[in-house]
Protein backbone atom coordinates (compact mmCIF):
# COMPACT_ATOMS: atom_id res chain seq x y z
CA UNK A 1 0.00 0.00 0.00
CA UNK A 2 3.03 2.49 0.85
CA UNK A 3 4.14 1.96 -3.12
CA UNK A 4 0.62 2.42 -4.32
CA UNK A 5 0.52 5.91 -2.62
CA UNK A 6 3.79 6.73 -3.44
CA UNK A 7 2.99 5.89 -7.12
CA UNK A 8 -0.57 8.34 -6.71
CA UNK A 9 1.19 11.21 -5.20
CA UNK A 10 3.81 10.90 -8.41
CA UNK A 11 0.30 11.07 -10.73
CA UNK A 12 -0.72 14.10 -8.39
CA UNK A 13 2.62 15.91 -8.50
CA UNK A 14 2.61 14.91 -12.66
CA UNK A 15 -0.99 16.62 -12.61
CA UNK A 16 -0.13 19.81 -10.84
CA UNK A 17 2.76 20.52 -12.86
CA UNK A 18 1.70 19.47 -16.12
CA UNK A 19 -1.76 22.23 -15.25
CA UNK A 20 0.95 24.50 -14.21
CA UNK A 21 3.08 24.58 -17.18
CA UNK A 22 0.08 24.51 -19.40
CA UNK A 23 -0.83 28.17 -18.33
CA UNK A 24 2.63 29.12 -18.23
CA UNK A 25 2.54 28.01 -22.09
CA UNK A 26 0.36 30.70 -22.44
CA UNK A 27 2.07 33.72 -21.05
CA UNK A 28 3.69 35.71 -23.08
CA UNK A 29 5.98 37.47 -19.99
CA UNK A 30 9.69 36.56 -19.92
CA UNK A 31 9.32 35.50 -16.72
CA UNK A 32 6.65 32.93 -17.45
CA UNK A 33 8.90 31.12 -20.06
CA UNK A 34 12.19 31.18 -17.38
CA UNK A 35 9.32 29.18 -14.90
CA UNK A 36 8.86 26.71 -17.42
CA UNK A 37 12.85 25.77 -17.34
CA UNK A 38 11.79 24.50 -14.26
CA UNK A 39 8.06 23.24 -14.85
CA UNK A 40 8.75 21.33 -18.06
CA UNK A 41 11.56 18.94 -17.00
CA UNK A 42 9.65 17.70 -14.40
CA UNK A 43 7.11 16.34 -15.96
CA UNK A 44 8.43 13.16 -17.47
CA UNK A 45 10.62 12.40 -14.71
CA UNK A 46 7.20 12.47 -12.64
CA UNK A 47 4.94 10.34 -15.20
CA UNK A 48 8.02 7.85 -15.23
CA UNK A 49 8.56 7.25 -11.68
CA UNK A 50 4.59 7.02 -10.80
CA UNK A 51 4.55 4.16 -14.11
CA UNK A 52 8.32 2.41 -12.05
CA UNK A 53 6.47 2.45 -8.80
CA UNK A 54 3.30 1.11 -9.02
CA UNK A 55 3.21 -2.39 -8.35
CA UNK A 56 0.33 -2.89 -11.31
CA UNK A 57 2.50 -2.52 -13.31
CA UNK A 58 4.90 -4.76 -12.77
CA UNK A 59 4.35 -7.75 -15.28
CA UNK A 60 3.06 -4.75 -17.66
CA UNK A 61 4.39 -5.71 -21.54
CA UNK A 62 3.90 -2.07 -22.22
CA UNK A 63 6.17 -1.00 -19.18
CA UNK A 64 9.95 -1.05 -20.15
CA UNK A 65 8.71 0.72 -23.80
CA UNK A 66 6.90 3.02 -22.15
CA UNK A 67 9.67 4.04 -19.52
CA UNK A 68 12.12 4.40 -22.40
CA UNK A 69 9.36 6.60 -24.61
CA UNK A 70 8.74 8.62 -21.08
CA UNK A 71 12.69 9.42 -20.83
CA UNK A 72 12.88 10.79 -24.94
CA UNK A 73 10.01 12.64 -24.03
CA UNK A 74 12.02 14.47 -21.46
CA UNK A 75 14.51 15.15 -24.23
CA UNK A 76 12.53 16.33 -26.49
CA UNK A 77 10.90 18.73 -23.70
CA UNK A 78 13.94 19.91 -22.74
CA UNK A 79 15.17 20.89 -25.99
CA UNK A 80 12.08 22.62 -27.35
CA UNK A 81 12.53 25.04 -24.38
CA UNK A 82 14.84 26.73 -26.87
CA UNK A 83 14.12 28.47 -30.12
CA UNK A 84 15.94 27.84 -33.03
CA UNK A 85 16.16 24.90 -35.76
CA UNK A 86 19.27 22.56 -33.76
CA UNK A 87 16.78 22.63 -31.16
CA UNK A 88 14.24 21.85 -32.91
CA UNK A 89 15.68 18.71 -34.39
CA UNK A 90 17.09 17.89 -31.37
CA UNK A 91 13.05 17.55 -29.96
CA UNK A 92 11.92 16.16 -32.54
CA UNK A 93 14.87 13.50 -32.91
CA UNK A 94 14.07 13.09 -29.08
CA UNK A 95 10.18 12.42 -29.77
CA UNK A 96 10.47 10.27 -32.66
CA UNK A 97 12.72 8.19 -30.85
CA UNK A 98 9.60 7.93 -28.02
CA UNK A 99 7.43 7.19 -30.67
CA UNK A 100 9.47 4.36 -31.94
CA UNK A 101 9.49 2.96 -28.21
CA UNK A 102 5.84 3.41 -27.78
CA UNK A 103 5.15 1.46 -30.96
CA UNK A 104 7.40 -1.37 -30.29
CA UNK A 105 5.38 -1.95 -27.15
CA UNK A 106 2.80 -1.87 -29.23
CA UNK A 107 3.88 -4.17 -32.23
CA UNK A 108 4.76 -7.08 -29.73
CA UNK A 109 1.42 -7.16 -28.29
CA UNK A 110 -0.57 -5.87 -31.76
CA UNK A 111 -3.53 -7.86 -33.46
CA UNK A 112 -2.47 -10.79 -35.72
CA UNK A 113 -6.08 -11.40 -36.76
CA UNK A 114 -6.90 -10.04 -40.66
CA UNK A 115 -9.87 -8.04 -39.72
CA UNK A 116 -10.89 -4.78 -41.54
CA UNK A 117 -9.23 -2.04 -39.95
CA UNK A 118 -11.26 -0.21 -37.54
CA UNK A 119 -12.15 3.20 -38.47
CA UNK A 120 -9.74 5.38 -36.05
CA UNK A 121 -6.88 3.51 -38.34
CA UNK A 122 -8.49 4.73 -41.28
CA UNK A 123 -8.98 7.95 -39.80
CA UNK A 124 -5.26 8.69 -38.83
CA UNK A 125 -3.97 7.25 -42.07
CA UNK A 126 -5.92 9.78 -44.10
CA UNK A 127 -4.85 12.43 -41.20
CA UNK A 128 -1.26 11.21 -41.65
CA UNK A 129 -1.79 12.07 -46.01
CA UNK A 130 -3.34 15.23 -45.62
CA UNK A 131 -1.05 16.64 -42.79
CA UNK A 132 2.58 15.00 -43.43
CA UNK A 133 3.13 16.70 -46.62
CA UNK A 134 1.32 19.41 -46.02
CA UNK A 135 3.58 20.50 -43.09
CA UNK A 136 6.13 18.99 -44.63
CA UNK A 137 5.67 22.18 -47.39
CA UNK A 138 5.10 24.72 -44.35
CA UNK A 139 8.38 24.06 -43.11
CA UNK A 140 10.11 23.86 -45.87
CA UNK A 141 9.20 27.52 -47.34
CA UNK A 142 10.41 28.81 -43.98
CA UNK A 143 13.47 26.76 -44.08
CA UNK A 144 14.06 23.84 -46.75
CA UNK A 145 16.57 21.79 -44.45
CA UNK A 146 13.09 20.92 -41.90
CA UNK A 147 10.85 19.47 -44.53
CA UNK A 148 12.30 15.93 -44.18
CA UNK A 149 12.49 15.75 -41.02
CA UNK A 150 9.14 17.03 -40.22
CA UNK A 151 7.80 14.82 -42.81
CA UNK A 152 9.95 11.74 -41.21
CA UNK A 153 8.30 12.96 -37.43
CA UNK A 154 4.92 13.04 -38.82
CA UNK A 155 5.37 9.18 -40.09
CA UNK A 156 6.59 7.78 -36.75
CA UNK A 157 3.77 9.51 -35.03
CA UNK A 158 1.16 8.45 -37.27
CA UNK A 159 2.54 5.06 -36.70
CA UNK A 160 2.56 5.37 -33.56
CA UNK A 161 -1.09 6.43 -33.08
CA UNK A 162 -2.32 3.19 -35.67
CA UNK A 163 -0.14 0.97 -33.35
CA UNK A 164 -1.93 2.16 -30.24
CA UNK A 165 -5.25 1.26 -32.35
CA UNK A 166 -4.22 -2.71 -33.12
CA UNK A 167 -3.26 -4.11 -29.36
CA UNK A 168 -4.63 -7.18 -29.28
CA UNK A 169 -7.92 -8.41 -27.71
CA UNK A 170 -5.59 -9.69 -24.72
CA UNK A 171 -4.42 -6.67 -23.76
CA UNK A 172 -7.43 -5.62 -20.91
CA UNK A 173 -10.09 -3.23 -22.95
CA UNK A 174 -9.26 -0.37 -20.59
CA UNK A 175 -5.81 -0.32 -21.18
CA UNK A 176 -6.36 -0.55 -24.62
CA UNK A 177 -8.73 2.53 -24.43
CA UNK A 178 -6.61 4.16 -22.60
CA UNK A 179 -3.33 3.99 -24.81
CA UNK A 180 -5.61 4.70 -27.88
CA UNK A 181 -7.08 7.87 -26.32
CA UNK A 182 -3.53 8.89 -25.18
CA UNK A 183 -1.43 8.32 -28.63
CA UNK A 184 -4.64 10.28 -30.45
CA UNK A 185 -4.05 13.34 -28.19
CA UNK A 186 -0.48 13.17 -28.80
CA UNK A 187 -0.84 13.35 -32.06
CA UNK A 188 -3.84 15.95 -32.35
CA UNK A 189 -0.96 18.31 -29.81
CA UNK A 190 1.97 17.54 -32.26
CA UNK A 191 -0.30 18.49 -35.32
CA UNK A 192 -1.67 21.66 -33.47
CA UNK A 193 2.22 22.25 -32.86
CA UNK A 194 2.99 22.11 -36.29
CA UNK A 195 0.17 24.71 -37.19
CA UNK A 196 1.52 27.03 -34.63
CA UNK A 197 5.55 27.03 -35.85
CA UNK A 198 4.41 26.84 -39.72
CA UNK A 199 1.12 28.65 -40.63
CA UNK A 200 0.86 31.40 -37.40
CA UNK A 201 3.45 34.04 -37.78
CA UNK A 202 1.71 35.74 -34.40
CA UNK A 203 0.05 32.01 -33.09
CA UNK A 204 -2.50 33.28 -30.58
CA UNK A 205 -1.38 32.23 -26.43
CA UNK A 206 -4.53 29.64 -26.29
CA UNK A 207 -2.82 27.32 -28.99
CA UNK A 208 0.04 26.53 -27.30
CA UNK A 209 -1.73 25.87 -24.04
CA UNK A 210 -3.78 23.65 -26.42
CA UNK A 211 -0.97 22.42 -27.31
CA UNK A 212 0.80 21.48 -23.93
CA UNK A 213 -2.82 19.97 -22.85
CA UNK A 214 -3.31 17.52 -25.50
CA UNK A 215 0.48 16.39 -24.94
CA UNK A 216 0.09 16.36 -21.11
CA UNK A 217 -3.30 14.87 -21.10
CA UNK A 218 -1.72 12.10 -24.09
CA UNK A 219 1.21 11.36 -21.98
CA UNK A 220 -0.74 10.60 -19.00
CA UNK A 221 -3.07 8.34 -20.67
CA UNK A 222 -0.08 6.57 -22.54
CA UNK A 223 1.22 5.84 -18.80
CA UNK A 224 -1.96 4.41 -17.66
CA UNK A 225 -2.77 2.54 -20.27
CA UNK A 226 0.88 0.70 -19.69
CA UNK A 227 0.18 0.51 -16.16
CA UNK A 228 -3.13 -1.77 -17.12
CA UNK A 229 -1.57 -3.66 -19.82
Amino acid sequence: MAILRTTTKLKLGYLGVAALDTWLSGKTHPMAHRARFLTKPLLMPALAASLATNPKATSSPLRSTTLVAQAAGWGGDVALLASGTKPFLVGAGSFAVGHAAYLTGFVRRRNHEPLTEPLEVRVIAGSWLVSAPALALLARRQQPELAAPVFGYATVLAAMAIGAHRLDATVPASARRLTMAGASLFMASDTLLGIRMFVFKEPPAGLERAVMATYAAGQFLLSEGAARA
